[in-house]
Protein backbone atom coordinates (compact mmCIF):
# COMPACT_ATOMS: atom_id res chain seq x y z
CA UNK A 1 0.00 0.00 0.00
CA UNK A 2 2.58 2.36 0.53
CA UNK A 3 3.76 2.55 -2.74
CA UNK A 4 0.51 3.71 -3.85
CA UNK A 5 0.58 6.04 -1.31
CA UNK A 6 3.83 7.61 -2.36
CA UNK A 7 2.21 8.68 -5.82
CA UNK A 8 2.69 12.26 -7.01
CA UNK A 9 0.17 14.66 -5.80
CA UNK A 10 -0.59 15.78 -9.24
CA UNK A 11 -1.76 11.98 -9.94
CA UNK A 12 -2.30 10.34 -6.56
CA UNK A 13 -5.50 8.53 -6.59
CA UNK A 14 -8.63 9.36 -4.98
CA UNK A 15 -9.44 8.00 -1.32
CA UNK A 16 -12.85 6.56 -2.60
CA UNK A 17 -11.11 4.95 -5.83
CA UNK A 18 -8.13 3.73 -3.77
CA UNK A 19 -10.54 1.81 -1.52
CA UNK A 20 -12.57 0.94 -4.44
CA UNK A 21 -9.10 -0.87 -5.72
CA UNK A 22 -8.28 -2.52 -2.45
CA UNK A 23 -11.65 -4.43 -2.67
CA UNK A 24 -10.49 -5.40 -6.22
CA UNK A 25 -7.10 -6.39 -5.23
CA UNK A 26 -9.32 -8.35 -2.55
CA UNK A 27 -11.54 -10.26 -4.50
CA UNK A 28 -8.73 -11.16 -7.08
CA UNK A 29 -6.36 -12.71 -3.54
CA UNK A 30 -10.05 -14.00 -2.59
CA UNK A 31 -10.63 -15.70 -6.01
CA UNK A 32 -6.80 -17.53 -6.14
CA UNK A 33 -7.58 -19.16 -2.85
CA UNK A 34 -10.80 -20.26 -3.44
CA UNK A 35 -9.45 -21.70 -6.25
CA UNK A 36 -6.53 -23.83 -4.14
CA UNK A 37 -7.16 -27.60 -4.57
CA UNK A 38 -6.07 -27.49 -1.04
CA UNK A 39 -9.14 -25.61 0.51
CA UNK A 40 -11.49 -28.08 -1.77
CA UNK A 41 -12.78 -31.73 -0.10
CA UNK A 42 -11.72 -34.40 -1.86
CA UNK A 43 -12.84 -35.32 -5.27
CA UNK A 44 -14.74 -31.37 -5.24
CA UNK A 45 -13.43 -28.47 -7.79
CA UNK A 46 -14.37 -24.83 -8.34
CA UNK A 47 -14.27 -23.28 -11.34
CA UNK A 48 -11.94 -19.58 -11.35
CA UNK A 49 -15.85 -17.92 -12.70
CA UNK A 50 -17.63 -19.68 -9.44
CA UNK A 51 -14.58 -18.99 -7.60
CA UNK A 52 -14.93 -15.17 -8.32
CA UNK A 53 -18.23 -15.46 -7.77
CA UNK A 54 -18.01 -16.90 -4.08
CA UNK A 55 -15.15 -14.56 -3.74
CA UNK A 56 -17.30 -11.35 -4.17
CA UNK A 57 -20.52 -12.62 -2.49
CA UNK A 58 -18.05 -13.40 0.86
CA UNK A 59 -16.32 -9.73 0.19
CA UNK A 60 -19.18 -7.83 -0.09
CA UNK A 61 -21.16 -10.20 2.78
CA UNK A 62 -23.66 -11.23 0.70
CA UNK A 63 -24.41 -15.02 1.12
CA UNK A 64 -25.73 -15.73 -2.30
CA UNK A 65 -23.57 -18.96 -4.12
CA UNK A 66 -23.55 -20.85 -7.22
CA UNK A 67 -21.55 -23.56 -5.45
CA UNK A 68 -22.52 -25.53 -1.83
CA UNK A 69 -20.19 -24.22 0.53
CA UNK A 70 -20.60 -27.15 2.84
CA UNK A 71 -19.90 -29.32 0.04
CA UNK A 72 -17.16 -28.11 -1.55
CA UNK A 73 -14.52 -26.51 0.47
CA UNK A 74 -13.09 -28.31 3.98
CA UNK A 75 -12.21 -26.98 6.75
CA UNK A 76 -9.44 -25.28 6.04
CA UNK A 77 -11.56 -23.47 3.23
CA UNK A 78 -14.44 -22.68 5.99
CA UNK A 79 -11.41 -20.57 7.43
CA UNK A 80 -10.69 -18.79 4.59
CA UNK A 81 -14.31 -18.00 3.75
CA UNK A 82 -14.71 -16.65 7.39
CA UNK A 83 -11.12 -14.17 6.79
CA UNK A 84 -13.03 -12.94 3.78
CA UNK A 85 -16.31 -12.34 5.28
CA UNK A 86 -14.43 -10.17 7.81
CA UNK A 87 -12.68 -8.70 5.33
CA UNK A 88 -15.48 -7.54 4.01
CA UNK A 89 -18.01 -6.86 6.86
CA UNK A 90 -15.21 -5.02 9.20
CA UNK A 91 -13.93 -3.11 6.53
CA UNK A 92 -10.69 -3.80 4.67
CA UNK A 93 -8.90 -0.21 6.22
CA UNK A 94 -10.05 -1.23 9.68
CA UNK A 95 -7.81 -4.49 9.61
CA UNK A 96 -5.69 -2.80 7.31
CA UNK A 97 -4.78 -0.23 10.01
CA UNK A 98 -4.52 -2.86 12.73
CA UNK A 99 -1.86 -4.49 10.81
CA UNK A 100 -0.11 -1.55 10.26
CA UNK A 101 -0.08 -0.63 13.92
CA UNK A 102 0.83 -4.16 14.82
CA UNK A 103 3.98 -3.71 13.03
CA UNK A 104 4.84 -0.54 14.55
CA UNK A 105 3.88 1.86 11.06
CA UNK A 106 2.29 5.23 11.47
CA UNK A 107 -0.92 5.99 10.36
CA UNK A 108 -0.78 9.28 8.26
CA UNK A 109 -3.23 11.46 6.44
CA UNK A 110 -3.79 9.07 3.81
CA UNK A 111 -4.84 6.25 5.70
CA UNK A 112 -7.00 8.30 7.74
CA UNK A 113 -8.64 9.57 4.11
CA UNK A 114 -8.80 6.05 4.00
CA UNK A 115 -10.62 5.08 6.90
CA UNK A 116 -12.92 8.32 6.65
CA UNK A 117 -14.27 7.12 2.93
CA UNK A 118 -14.29 3.03 4.31
CA UNK A 119 -16.38 4.06 7.20
CA UNK A 120 -18.33 6.85 5.52
CA UNK A 121 -16.93 9.03 8.05
CA UNK A 122 -16.92 13.03 7.41
CA UNK A 123 -14.07 14.09 10.12
CA UNK A 124 -10.37 13.03 9.89
CA UNK A 125 -10.08 13.07 13.75
CA UNK A 126 -10.60 10.03 15.97
CA UNK A 127 -10.56 7.77 12.84
CA UNK A 128 -7.37 5.42 14.40
CA UNK A 129 -9.22 5.48 17.80
CA UNK A 130 -12.53 4.79 16.06
CA UNK A 131 -10.52 2.04 14.05
CA UNK A 132 -9.45 0.14 17.24
CA UNK A 133 -13.10 0.41 18.63
CA UNK A 134 -14.57 -0.98 16.13
CA UNK A 135 -12.03 -3.60 15.82
CA UNK A 136 -12.29 -4.57 19.45
CA UNK A 137 -16.34 -4.63 19.70
CA UNK A 138 -17.07 -6.74 16.61
CA UNK A 139 -14.33 -9.40 17.48
CA UNK A 140 -15.81 -9.18 21.02
CA UNK A 141 -19.07 -10.23 20.09
CA UNK A 142 -17.96 -12.90 17.67
CA UNK A 143 -15.87 -14.23 20.27
CA UNK A 144 -18.92 -14.49 22.59
CA UNK A 145 -21.23 -14.99 19.82
CA UNK A 146 -19.02 -18.48 18.96
CA UNK A 147 -18.76 -19.34 22.73
CA UNK A 148 -22.33 -19.61 23.28
CA UNK A 149 -22.95 -21.15 20.10
CA UNK A 150 -20.45 -23.66 20.15
CA UNK A 151 -21.39 -24.75 23.63
CA UNK A 152 -24.91 -25.24 22.59
CA UNK A 153 -24.32 -26.98 19.63
CA UNK A 154 -22.48 -30.03 21.73
CA UNK A 155 -26.41 -30.99 21.85
CA UNK A 156 -26.61 -31.04 17.94
CA UNK A 157 -23.48 -32.36 16.48
CA UNK A 158 -21.33 -35.47 17.49
CA UNK A 159 -17.99 -34.01 18.68
CA UNK A 160 -16.45 -31.03 20.12
CA UNK A 161 -14.20 -29.94 17.39
CA UNK A 162 -17.44 -30.14 14.88
CA UNK A 163 -19.58 -28.19 17.35
CA UNK A 164 -16.79 -25.49 17.85
CA UNK A 165 -15.68 -25.12 14.31
CA UNK A 166 -20.03 -24.94 13.37
CA UNK A 167 -20.20 -21.72 15.94
CA UNK A 168 -17.18 -20.17 14.54
CA UNK A 169 -18.41 -19.88 11.40
CA UNK A 170 -21.84 -19.30 12.62
CA UNK A 171 -21.14 -16.42 14.71
CA UNK A 172 -19.07 -14.65 12.21
CA UNK A 173 -21.06 -15.13 9.25
CA UNK A 174 -24.45 -14.01 12.04
CA UNK A 175 -22.34 -10.89 13.14
CA UNK A 176 -20.89 -9.91 9.58
CA UNK A 177 -23.98 -10.60 8.33
CA UNK A 178 -22.56 -12.58 5.46
CA UNK A 179 -25.39 -14.89 4.63
CA UNK A 180 -22.99 -18.29 4.37
CA UNK A 181 -23.60 -21.10 6.25
CA UNK A 182 -21.95 -24.83 6.53
CA UNK A 183 -25.24 -26.72 7.67
CA UNK A 184 -26.42 -27.23 4.21
CA UNK A 185 -29.66 -25.73 5.28
CA UNK A 186 -29.32 -22.74 6.84
CA UNK A 187 -30.82 -22.29 10.00
CA UNK A 188 -33.40 -25.10 8.84
CA UNK A 189 -31.70 -27.82 11.37
CA UNK A 190 -32.93 -25.14 14.61
CA UNK A 191 -36.18 -24.36 12.86
CA UNK A 192 -37.83 -25.30 16.41
CA UNK A 193 -34.75 -23.67 18.55
CA UNK A 194 -35.53 -20.57 19.88
CA UNK A 195 -32.28 -20.10 21.30
CA UNK A 196 -30.06 -20.00 18.49
CA UNK A 197 -32.49 -18.62 16.15
CA UNK A 198 -32.36 -15.80 19.27
CA UNK A 199 -28.49 -15.57 18.98
CA UNK A 200 -28.75 -15.68 15.57
CA UNK A 201 -30.73 -12.57 15.66
CA UNK A 202 -28.99 -10.29 18.29
CA UNK A 203 -25.72 -11.26 16.30
CA UNK A 204 -27.29 -10.11 12.95
CA UNK A 205 -28.60 -6.86 14.72
CA UNK A 206 -25.22 -6.27 16.06
CA UNK A 207 -23.60 -5.88 12.69
CA UNK A 208 -26.12 -4.68 10.75
CA UNK A 209 -27.33 -1.41 13.05
CA UNK A 210 -24.09 0.06 12.08
CA UNK A 211 -20.48 0.39 14.12
CA UNK A 212 -21.05 4.16 15.03
CA UNK A 213 -24.06 2.86 16.80
CA UNK A 214 -22.28 0.28 19.10
CA UNK A 215 -19.38 2.61 19.78
CA UNK A 216 -22.14 5.34 21.25
CA UNK A 217 -24.06 2.83 22.90
CA UNK A 218 -20.45 2.05 24.68
CA UNK A 219 -19.94 5.41 25.52
CA UNK A 220 -22.96 5.80 27.16
CA UNK A 221 -22.53 2.52 28.95
CA UNK A 222 -19.46 3.82 30.53
CA UNK A 223 -20.60 7.20 31.24
CA UNK A 224 -23.23 5.68 33.24
CA UNK A 225 -20.93 3.01 34.60
CA UNK A 226 -18.66 6.20 35.98
CA UNK A 227 -21.77 8.33 37.29
CA UNK A 228 -21.94 10.80 34.31
CA UNK A 229 -25.43 11.78 33.58
CA UNK A 230 -24.60 14.84 30.79
CA UNK A 231 -24.08 12.33 28.57
CA UNK A 232 -26.84 13.00 25.29
CA UNK A 233 -26.85 9.96 21.71
CA UNK A 234 -26.36 11.88 18.92
CA UNK A 235 -28.82 12.47 16.25
CA UNK A 236 -27.33 10.25 14.04
CA UNK A 237 -27.85 7.86 16.87
CA UNK A 238 -31.40 8.22 17.47
CA UNK A 239 -32.68 7.98 13.59
CA UNK A 240 -30.55 5.01 12.94
CA UNK A 241 -31.78 3.35 15.65
CA UNK A 242 -35.18 4.28 15.89
CA UNK A 243 -35.58 3.67 12.31
CA UNK A 244 -34.45 0.29 12.11
CA UNK A 245 -36.37 -0.96 15.07
CA UNK A 246 -39.32 0.58 13.14
CA UNK A 247 -38.57 -1.10 10.09
CA UNK A 248 -37.91 -4.78 12.15
CA UNK A 249 -40.77 -4.12 13.75
CA UNK A 250 -42.86 -2.94 10.59
CA UNK A 251 -41.88 -6.46 8.57
CA UNK A 252 -42.67 -8.47 11.50
CA UNK A 253 -45.75 -7.73 11.94
CA UNK A 254 -46.57 -7.43 7.99
CA UNK A 255 -44.81 -10.69 7.39
CA UNK A 256 -46.59 -12.57 10.52
CA UNK A 257 -50.50 -11.12 9.08
CA UNK A 258 -49.76 -12.31 5.39
CA UNK A 259 -48.44 -16.02 6.31
CA UNK A 260 -51.00 -16.30 8.99
CA UNK A 261 -53.27 -18.29 6.77
CA UNK A 262 -50.86 -19.19 4.86
CA UNK A 263 -47.28 -20.71 5.51
CA UNK A 264 -47.88 -19.99 9.39
CA UNK A 265 -51.65 -21.89 9.20
CA UNK A 266 -50.40 -24.87 11.37
CA UNK A 267 -48.53 -23.37 14.13
CA UNK A 268 -48.82 -21.38 17.62
CA UNK A 269 -49.13 -17.91 17.45
CA UNK A 270 -46.05 -17.27 19.37
CA UNK A 271 -44.12 -19.61 17.45
CA UNK A 272 -45.64 -17.76 13.62
CA UNK A 273 -44.38 -14.44 15.51
CA UNK A 274 -40.96 -15.71 15.90
CA UNK A 275 -40.47 -16.64 12.66
CA UNK A 276 -42.12 -13.52 11.21
CA UNK A 277 -39.48 -11.91 13.67
CA UNK A 278 -36.48 -13.67 12.86
CA UNK A 279 -37.10 -13.33 8.51
CA UNK A 280 -37.23 -9.57 9.56
CA UNK A 281 -34.04 -9.42 10.73
CA UNK A 282 -32.31 -11.64 8.44
CA UNK A 283 -34.09 -9.05 5.08
CA UNK A 284 -32.09 -6.36 6.93
CA UNK A 285 -28.94 -8.10 5.41
CA UNK A 286 -28.51 -11.23 7.57
CA UNK A 287 -29.57 -13.40 4.65
CA UNK A 288 -30.47 -16.36 7.05
CA UNK A 289 -33.57 -18.82 6.68
CA UNK A 290 -35.26 -21.35 8.96
CA UNK A 291 -37.96 -22.36 6.61
CA UNK A 292 -37.61 -22.29 2.47
CA UNK A 293 -38.97 -18.59 2.10
CA UNK A 294 -39.34 -19.53 -1.99
CA UNK A 295 -43.02 -21.24 0.34
CA UNK A 296 -43.72 -17.42 1.21
CA UNK A 297 -46.73 -15.45 -0.05
CA UNK A 298 -46.22 -12.98 -3.40
CA UNK A 299 -47.25 -10.65 -1.30
CA UNK A 300 -44.83 -11.47 1.73
CA UNK A 301 -41.64 -11.68 -0.71
CA UNK A 302 -42.59 -8.55 -2.15
CA UNK A 303 -42.21 -6.84 1.39
CA UNK A 304 -39.06 -8.56 1.63
CA UNK A 305 -37.54 -7.18 -1.11
CA UNK A 306 -38.45 -3.99 -0.11
CA UNK A 307 -36.92 -4.42 3.09
CA UNK A 308 -33.73 -5.78 1.51
CA UNK A 309 -33.62 -2.84 -0.86
CA UNK A 310 -33.22 -0.53 2.41
CA UNK A 311 -31.07 -2.34 3.80
CA UNK A 312 -28.70 -1.69 7.07
CA UNK A 313 -27.42 0.91 8.73
CA UNK A 314 -24.68 3.02 7.55
CA UNK A 315 -21.43 1.95 8.55
CA UNK A 316 -22.17 -1.49 9.21
CA UNK A 317 -21.91 -4.75 7.47
CA UNK A 318 -25.18 -4.46 5.43
CA UNK A 319 -25.80 -3.03 2.11
CA UNK A 320 -28.77 -0.98 0.48
CA UNK A 321 -29.74 2.39 0.68
CA UNK A 322 -29.48 2.01 4.12
CA UNK A 323 -31.71 3.47 7.32
CA UNK A 324 -30.92 7.10 7.49
CA UNK A 325 -31.41 7.00 3.57
CA UNK A 326 -34.60 6.34 4.03
CA UNK A 327 -36.00 7.94 7.14
CA UNK A 328 -34.45 11.69 5.67
CA UNK A 329 -36.31 10.35 2.65
CA UNK A 330 -39.81 10.19 4.10
CA UNK A 331 -38.88 13.43 7.04
CA UNK A 332 -38.30 15.30 3.66
CA UNK A 333 -41.43 14.35 1.77
CA UNK A 334 -43.25 14.84 5.03
CA UNK A 335 -42.54 17.89 5.42
CA UNK A 336 -42.73 19.21 2.39
CA UNK A 337 -46.25 17.92 2.35
CA UNK A 338 -46.68 20.23 5.72
CA UNK A 339 -45.21 23.53 4.08
CA UNK A 340 -42.04 23.19 5.95
CA UNK A 341 -38.86 24.64 4.56
CA UNK A 342 -36.48 22.68 6.72
CA UNK A 343 -36.37 18.83 8.54
CA UNK A 344 -36.47 18.78 12.11
CA UNK A 345 -36.29 15.67 13.92
CA UNK A 346 -34.78 15.47 17.49
CA UNK A 347 -34.72 19.22 18.03
CA UNK A 348 -32.54 19.28 15.30
CA UNK A 349 -32.39 20.14 11.83
CA UNK A 350 -30.79 17.70 9.12
CA UNK A 351 -29.11 19.41 6.76
CA UNK A 352 -30.29 20.14 3.10
CA UNK A 353 -26.87 18.59 1.48
CA UNK A 354 -28.12 15.48 3.46
CA UNK A 355 -31.54 15.82 2.13
CA UNK A 356 -30.32 15.82 -1.27
CA UNK A 357 -27.77 12.99 -0.91
CA UNK A 358 -30.12 10.39 0.18
CA UNK A 359 -32.56 11.29 -2.89
CA UNK A 360 -29.51 10.80 -4.89
CA UNK A 361 -28.60 7.87 -3.34
CA UNK A 362 -32.33 6.60 -3.62
CA UNK A 363 -32.51 7.90 -7.84
CA UNK A 364 -29.56 6.09 -8.32
CA UNK A 365 -30.09 2.58 -6.74
CA UNK A 366 -33.44 2.62 -8.07
CA UNK A 367 -32.10 3.00 -11.89
CA UNK A 368 -29.40 0.65 -11.20
CA UNK A 369 -31.65 -2.08 -9.54
CA UNK A 370 -33.86 -1.06 -12.67
CA UNK A 371 -31.13 -2.02 -15.16
CA UNK A 372 -30.23 -4.60 -13.48
CA UNK A 373 -33.97 -6.47 -13.15
CA UNK A 374 -34.17 -5.67 -17.02
CA UNK A 375 -31.16 -7.40 -18.22
CA UNK A 376 -32.00 -10.34 -15.95
CA UNK A 377 -35.38 -10.26 -17.94
CA UNK A 378 -33.83 -10.27 -20.91
CA UNK A 379 -31.31 -13.31 -20.70
CA UNK A 380 -32.99 -15.13 -17.64
CA UNK A 381 -36.10 -17.75 -18.12
CA UNK A 382 -36.89 -16.94 -14.45
CA UNK A 383 -40.07 -15.29 -13.43
CA UNK A 384 -39.77 -11.86 -12.78
CA UNK A 385 -40.21 -11.86 -9.15
CA UNK A 386 -37.67 -14.59 -8.61
CA UNK A 387 -35.18 -11.67 -10.76
CA UNK A 388 -36.18 -8.86 -8.54
CA UNK A 389 -35.85 -10.82 -5.72
CA UNK A 390 -32.50 -11.87 -6.67
CA UNK A 391 -31.38 -8.09 -7.67
CA UNK A 392 -32.18 -6.65 -4.54
CA UNK A 393 -30.88 -8.96 -2.25
CA UNK A 394 -27.60 -8.75 -3.96
CA UNK A 395 -28.16 -5.02 -3.60
CA UNK A 396 -28.72 -5.07 -0.09
CA UNK A 397 -26.34 -7.55 0.62
CA UNK A 398 -28.58 -10.03 2.02
CA UNK A 399 -28.60 -13.29 0.65
CA UNK A 400 -31.48 -14.32 0.30
CA UNK A 401 -32.83 -16.30 -2.71
CA UNK A 402 -35.84 -17.75 -4.10
CA UNK A 403 -33.35 -20.44 -5.89
CA UNK A 404 -32.19 -19.23 -8.91
CA UNK A 405 -28.79 -18.07 -8.35
CA UNK A 406 -26.69 -20.95 -9.38
CA UNK A 407 -29.08 -21.64 -12.75
CA UNK A 408 -28.20 -17.73 -13.78
CA UNK A 409 -26.76 -17.53 -16.96
CA UNK A 410 -22.93 -15.81 -16.86
CA UNK A 411 -24.47 -12.70 -17.86
CA UNK A 412 -26.75 -12.86 -14.79
CA UNK A 413 -24.16 -13.77 -12.46
CA UNK A 414 -21.96 -11.08 -13.79
CA UNK A 415 -25.01 -8.97 -12.99
CA UNK A 416 -25.50 -9.89 -9.49
CA UNK A 417 -21.58 -9.98 -8.67
CA UNK A 418 -21.65 -5.84 -9.97
CA UNK A 419 -24.91 -5.56 -7.71
CA UNK A 420 -23.40 -6.97 -5.04
CA UNK A 421 -20.19 -5.02 -5.03
CA UNK A 422 -22.07 -1.86 -5.81
CA UNK A 423 -24.06 -2.63 -2.29
CA UNK A 424 -20.69 -3.50 -0.39
CA UNK A 425 -18.80 -0.39 -1.64
CA UNK A 426 -21.87 1.98 -0.99
CA UNK A 427 -23.74 4.31 -3.82
CA UNK A 428 -21.67 7.15 -3.51
CA UNK A 429 -18.37 5.34 -4.06
CA UNK A 430 -19.98 3.52 -7.10
CA UNK A 431 -20.65 7.49 -8.30
CA UNK A 432 -17.36 8.80 -7.18
CA UNK A 433 -15.51 6.05 -8.74
CA UNK A 434 -16.98 6.55 -12.10
CA UNK A 435 -16.95 10.52 -12.02
CA UNK A 436 -15.12 12.37 -9.37
CA UNK A 437 -15.99 13.78 -5.77
CA UNK A 438 -17.97 17.05 -5.66
CA UNK A 439 -16.08 20.10 -5.60
CA UNK A 440 -16.90 24.28 -4.45
CA UNK A 441 -18.15 25.51 -8.12
CA UNK A 442 -15.92 28.30 -9.26
CA UNK A 443 -18.71 30.44 -10.24
CA UNK A 444 -22.54 30.69 -10.55
CA UNK A 445 -25.66 31.47 -12.77
CA UNK A 446 -28.65 33.51 -12.14
CA UNK A 447 -30.95 30.90 -10.19
CA UNK A 448 -33.82 29.43 -12.51
CA UNK A 449 -37.33 28.31 -11.89
CA UNK A 450 -38.60 24.84 -12.97
CA UNK A 451 -42.29 23.88 -13.45
CA UNK A 452 -41.98 20.17 -11.18
CA UNK A 453 -44.90 17.89 -10.56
Amino acid sequence: MSLIYRVHNKHAISPVKLIVLFYFLAIIISTALLNMPIFWREGQSVTVFDGLFTSISAISVTGLSVVAIDEVFNTAGYFVLSFIFQLGGIGIMTLGTAIYMLIGKKIGIRERQLISVDHNQATLSGLVRLTKKILKTILTIELVGMIVLSIYYLNYFDTWQEALLQGYFASVSATTNAGFHITGTSLALFADDYFVQFVHIILMILGAIGFPVLIELQQWLKNRKSGNSHFRFTTFMKLTVSTYFILLIFGTIVIFLLENNHMFANQPWYQALFSSLFQSVSTRSGGQVTIDIANYSTATLIIMAFLMFIGASPSSAGGGIRTTTFAVMLLAVYNYAKGRQSIKIFRREISHQDTIRSFVVLTTAIALTFISIFILAITESHSILEITFEVFSAFGTTGLSLGITSELSVIGRIVIMMMMFIGRIGIFSFLFLISSPPTKDRYSYPKARMLIG
